[in-house]
């Protein structure tokens, strides 16, 4: 079952569900979730590996992030990739999980958020990467709302997230071994 935007906001009031908002979620969400907003942009350097029981991911080198009163923007270069991190963080609860959409103005720009799902106890800031498929650049200014988070009621029980990604890191510094 998906949860309403008055349930919601009974758990960012009760159980900090979603940190940070901006006062248009707190006071008037629309459809059934809240609109997130970007806080930092990463460029992806380097190589990376994935293997059975080790992993190391590329460098991160942070182009941007966004800071309150000012109105600082980033250039997405044509057919790059980046990552970004949320100015909001979560605390999800054991029985919810939560799914994230691109918002219709990126995707409909040629730009294209690639977000996921988070898993019920994981607790932080949300990592995504953000894609332009356009021959141009693209200016994004921080702090806008770039997706849209719905949340899922779990029935059956779950196990909470217990994965080295808890809080919102954003790269390895080595190779290490994955839980």
């Amino acid at each position: 079952m998906v949860l309403g935007a008055k349930k919601l906001l009974e758990l960012v009031k009760k159980n900090k569900l979603v940190e940070n908002l901006s006062e248009r979620e707190l006071k008037s969400p629309e459809g059934a979730g809240f609109d997130l907003r970007i806080g930092e942009l990463y460029e992806i350097k380097g190589k990376g590996f994935l293997g059975v029981e080790e992993r190391q991911t590329p460098e991160m080198k942070l182009i941007t992030k966004h800071q309150a009163g000012k109105r600082n923007k980033a250039l997405l270069k044509p057919h790059t990739y980046y990552l970004m991190k949320t100015i909001e963080r979560v605390n999800m609860t054991e029985n919810l999980l939560a799914i994230m959409t691109p918002r219709s103005t990126l995707f409909r720009s040629g730009i294209f958020v690639f977000g996921g799902q988070v898993p019920p106890g994981y607790k932080g800031e949300l990592n995504m990467g953000i894609y332009n498929f356009r021959n141009e650049d693209f200016k994004l200014e921080m702090g806008a709302r770039v997706v849209h988070i719905m949340f899922f009621e779990v029935q059956g029980g779950s196990n909470p997230y217990r994965g080295q990604w808890q809080g919102g890191r954003v790269t390895t510094k080595k190779k290490e071994k994955q839980i």
